[in-house]
């Protein structure tokens, strides 16, 4: 078979509970056995020895090993054989022990002594994409990309063909900048029927909804219209109800100061199926794009994210700011630029050191993103000075001054 172009038949195959023989120990088995094993198949591994990742499936007991070297008999009973060996003669001896017992074989040294190749594969949702190009894999895997890519983002799917699933599908967009949205969070935002955004969210995304989606605009401006939280459970509440399926759009993650398990109470009481697929938290994503990590071997061994909107003397403050003022690791403040001379002073009749490094993360991943450095002393003549609006996210802590060595 060594024809070079060879028209194979297109199968998939239910390899669930039935015996597969992966003959080598090697790095090419090590990348073929999980998808065997995601497969359900009865993975054995025939092999002098094996890599330290197989070694680790096989103390997990998901793939059994013959430890030894090949021996035609080994195949019996089996449904499908992989050629692994790092030695051409023993990949030739298992081809030929599978083509005397009719099973198919996949070979990894030399695909037109095969009966079988490998496909590259993906999966979006309960869609299965396999690629073939004529035994070229980097021609396989850039075309499955592409596809994979293009059903996430709905270019692939007509408008008839979008899963509609009544119900509420609350979706953290991350921090804004918008190819930072998990792919879960992408396809389902794709594939409502209504999108109900916040402010935070990211826009850019919304131009590329399909054109018969509904967009609610729910946007909740300091010191501005606001649409009450009440309003927007009633929103998704209601058009679950009317058969829709709905995406709840917000910046970040749901539940980081978003009100969103507020929305999901909403809609159990009203018994509308919920689902939550969480973004990417601001307090830990935009400080690690800003480049400021908030956690390091040596200088911070923990981290406290706190929402700023109220200040350290109002009644209504649920935090304990001379417990936090005496933490040693890193404070990360969301929603807190109009607060931050009040916190700083709590901070600092705490017990703070005065030269505690502080960056101001002004609207962090975005194209207009710049880091703004102070210390707890310096931090509200540098807001008024560098004209910090929000959104912004503060970091304040020694990780500052690993990240910026220079300037403290």
């Amino acid at each position: 078979m060594s024809s070079e172009h060879v028209v194979p038949y297109p199968a998939g195959l239910i390899l669930e509970g039935r015996r597969v023989v992966v003959v080598g120990g090697g790095r090419v088995a090590q990348r073929r056995v999980p998808a065997l094993i995601a497969a359900g198949a009865r993975v054995e591994v025939v092999s002098p020895s094996l890599t330290p990742a197989l070694e680790g499936l096989l103390g997990s007991g998901e793939i059994t090993w013959h430890q030894a070297r090949f021996s035609a008999e080994v195949l019996d009973d089996a449904w499908y054989v992989i050629a692994a060996a790092q030695h051409a003669d023993v990949n030739e001896a298992v081809s030929a022990a599978a083509e005397e017992r009719r099973i198919f074989c996949v070979r990894s040294d030399d695909g037109t002594q095969a009966t079988a190749w490998t496909p590259a594969t993906g999966h979006d949702g309960d869609l299965t994409v396999a690629v073939l190009a004529n035994r070229d894999p980097r021609r396989s895997a850039g075309v499955r990309d592409r596809i994979l890519d293009g059903l996430r983002s709905g270019d692939l799917i007509a408008p008839h063909e979008r899963q509609r699933v009544p119900g509420v599908t609350l979706i953290g967009g991350g921090p804004g900048d918008p190819g930072l949205i998990s792919v879960a969070g992408r396809k389902a935002l794709m594939e409502a029927d209504i999108v109900v955004a916040d402010r935070l969210a990211p826009r850019e995304l919304l131009s590329e909804l399909p054109a018969d989606v509904e967009l609610v605009d729910v946007a909740k401006l300091p010191r501005g219209r606001s649409a009450q939280q009440e309003e927007i459970n009633r929103i998704i509440v209601e058009a679950a109800r009317a058969g829709k399926a709905v995406a709840r759009f917000k910046g970040g993650d749901n539940f980081i100061f978003g009100r969103g398990f507020e929305e999901v109470l909403a809609c159990r009481e009203a018994g509308v199926p919920v689902h939550v697929i969480p973004g990417l938290t601001s307090p830990v994503t935009v400080p690690g794009v800003a480049g400021i990590p908030v956690t390091h071997r040596g200088v911070a061994h923990e981290f406290t994210v706190i929402s700023g909107h109220v200040p350290p003397n109002d009644p209504t403050s649920l935090t304990n700011w001379p417990a936090v003022a005496g933490l040693g690791g890193t404070l990360v403040l969301l929603m807190a630029v109009q607060n931050a001379p009040a916190i700083a002073t709590a901070l600092l009749d705490g017990g703070r050191d005065p030269g505690t490094p502080v960056a101001v993360i002004c609207d962090g991943t975005m194209p207009t993103e710049r880091t703004v450095l102070a210390t707890l002393e310096t931090l509200e003549k540098v807001l008024v000075d560098e004209n910090v609006q929000p959104p912004a996210i503060i970091v304040i802590g020694e990780v500052v001054r690993v990240a910026h060595p220079d300037s403290f």
